[in-house]
């Protein structure tokens, strides 16, 4: 596996950028195709914390971060959850044809339990600003609110971030 390390509001040791990679080399095992990762460090608030972003085929992302006292246990921790997310995931990413398509059977027990829908729900998109969907995101109490952007004419999503502050996702052109 190839690991891009980066650091934010810290400088990365060859120790650490060594750990990180031999942790990260442990997901190979569980991955058909070589992978690339991506990992950010970064200090905020006394706070050591990791991020890995591994994109694998059909343009799936694997992402985990996780956040303690200690560096090392930050890469420990989110290894732990990367594993987790690909054996949850395990039977997607092993067929060619990505995630199942809807009104298929889902492939195994693992897809079987938590990847059911079991609600349905439609809404009319209005155009609105982003400003005005992120009021309208706080009044209705949820964490993300999807809307026509009144600038572009297209389906965006904004979302509370972890951190308090908020986020957009818009479609690439």
């Amino acid at each position: 596996m190839q690991v891009a390390v980066y650091g934010k509001n810290i400088e990365v040791t060859a120790a650490l950028r060594e750990y990180a990679q031999k942790k990260l080399n442990k997901l190979d095992r569980y991955l058909q195709e070589p992978a690339d990762a991506q990992v950010t460090f970064s200090i905020e608030r006394g706070r050591h914390i990791v991020e890995v972003t591994i994109p694998v085929r059909d343009g799936y992302l694997l992402r985990g971060e996780e956040a303690t006292d200690d560096m090392y246990a930050s890469i420990d921790l989110v290894v732990e959850k990367l594993e987790k997310q690909i054996h949850k995931y395990r039977s997607r990413f092993r067929r060619k044809g990505g995630p199942s398509q809807p009104g298929t059977p889902p492939a195994g027990p693992e897809e079987a339990e938590g990847d059911r829908i079991v609600r349905v729900k439609r809404f009319a998109l209005k155009p609105q600003t982003v400003e005005e969907a992120v009021m309208q995101m706080n009044l209705l109490g949820h964490d993300f609110y999807v809307f026509t952007n009144a600038e572009t004419g297209q389906v965006n999503v904004v979302y509370r971030r972890k951190d308090g502050n908020y986020g957009l996702i818009e479609p690439e052109e």
